[in-house]
């Protein structure tokens, strides 16, 4: 962990600069909409812990997300879910193409689908909630290897 830093607001900060960048809002509206400053919106999307929780959750309203504890570190927390919506992992879906029909897939599938077709994966555009997925289905099916 860096120093200073806390891994899943890391992640939670750059989903959230991921999703104003997606709805091609600016950081000057959003941080307007939140009711708090551009340096605070970005201080968030850095994931910097010392913001306090209520601009994060500011921010989420003003973007349409939502924030909540899923049981981080712990078993359930790590749980595959039994489907995986090709919807939400916007690679997969690129990877499932010739799917069609197809909207959602087994975690088993997912992997083998990551497995083969890594080659083709653009990593820089993967969301934080993708690579988690990646990490999980490796961890949890790959035996904590992705065979690529």
């Amino acid at each position: 962990m860096k120093e200073g830093k806390v891994e899943p607001l890391l992640r939670i900060g750059a989903e959230i600069r991921l999703a104003r960048k997606r709805q091609k809002v600016s950081a000057v509206t959003a941080a307007e909409a939140a009711g708090i400053s551009r340096v605070t919106l970005h201080r968030i999307e850095r994931g910097e812990p010392t913001v306090a929780v209520g601009a994060w959750v500011a921010v989420a309203k003003a973007l349409g997300l939502q924030l909540g504890i899923t049981g981080m570190g712990s078993p359930a927390g790590d749980a595959l879910p039994d489907r995986i919506r090709l919807a939400d992992y916007p690679q997969l879906r690129q990877l499932a193409w010739q799917l069609e029909g197809v909207e959602e897939l087994e975690p088993q599938e997912a992997l083998a689908l990551y497995e083969r077709n890594w080659r083709h994966v653009d990593r820089a555009s993967l969301s934080a909630s993708e690579r988690a997925l990646i990490q999980a289905l490796s961890a949890t099916l790959g035996g904590g290897k992705l065979l690529v």
